[in-house]
């Protein structure tokens, strides 16, 4: 009897344990629900630590800028593509006459010979004009300019009178045509298939207007070459972009026109296209035939 009475006060207190915990347990959810334990001090966030760290964030962004700008590295600003254009801050109406311009097979030598054919402003070309990379022989004109003294000149004979025949060595004994400028009249000689026009002399690279007068005093077409010219209603696309005054648009255009006639009667109806370069024509049909 004692032990059933000992073990049924042991149950009670655990009940009134439990109970305990219970409502502990409820009051402290009251409070937590109740009580605001938000403090009304501030942290002080701007520390030494922090404003050097948003400093270095912004080094950091601005390094990251910095790396995403187009590098500029030097370039012959005559090969000025129309994204590189962009990319340097020029218009589409400059570059544009850029390239107008070296369609007539002319180059700009200098920075102000750029700006006199793009018309671009003083505040752009000082920017970029310290990347223009020109040829050597451009360079080493300008810092030794070539003397053009009729009294120096070189008492040599030359093989022919023939500029179609004419040697490298015939061409450097005119004053003014070096070992390089020399190698380029026979390599666009070649090119051409012969001169047959004397004008033709005049878009030798580097050649200039004064040196090109001298050397047509001592040399002239004596032999005209012999073309063989394509016809162009039969010849492929590659064939007509051989023609050294067709580039790849007018080539294109040449052949829309062809699909479009079905066939040319004359060679002269490749003036019908539109933008036609009309000053090259003659230059054009030395190559082509229509039949």
């Amino acid at each position: 009897m004692n032990n059933f009475k000992s073990h049924f006060w042991y149950t009670k207190s655990q009940r009134n344990g439990i109970l305990f915990l219970i409502v502990l347990i409820v009051v402290l959810q009251l409070i937590y629900v109740f009580v605001d334990f938000s403090s009304d001090e501030k942290k002080d966030i701007d520390t030494k630590e922090i404003i050097a760290f948003e400093k270095e964030i912004d080094s950091l962004r601005k390094v990251e800028l910095e790396n995403r700008k187009p590098k500029l590295f030097p370039f012959n600003p005559n090969f000025i593509t129309d994204f590189k254009g962009y990319q340097l801050g020029m218009s589409t109406e400059e570059i544009d006459k850029l390239h107008k311009f070296r369609k007539t097979n002319k180059y700009v030598n200098s920075a102000k010979e750029f700006q006199k054919v793009t018309k671009v402003s003083d505040s752009l070309l000082n920017k970029i004009s310290p990347y223009f990379k020109f040829p050597d022989w451009v360079t080493q004109k300008k810092s030794k300019p070539y003397q053009y003294n009729s009294d120096s000149k070189k008492e040599t004979k030359v093989s022919t009178k023939d500029i179609n025949l004419a040697t490298q060595d015939d061409f450097k004994t005119i004053n003014g045509v070096g070992e390089k400028l020399s190698e380029r009249i026979i390599k666009y000689r070649s090119k051409l298939k012969g001169f047959t026009i004397e004008d033709q002399l005049n878009e030798v690279w580097g050649l200039e207007d004064e040196v090109v007068k001298k050397v047509l005093k001592v040399f002239s077409i004596e032999s005209v070459p012999k073309i063989e010219k394509i016809n162009v209603n039969t010849a492929s696309f590659k064939e007509v972009l051989s023609n050294p005054y067709i580039d790849y648009d007018l080539c294109k255009k040449i052949f829309d026109y062809r699909d479009e006639v079905a066939e040319l009667q004359n060679i002269s109806e490749l003036r019908n296209i539109k933008d036609f370069p009309e000053n090259k024509y003659q230059r054009i049909v030395l190559y082509l035939k229509a039949e």
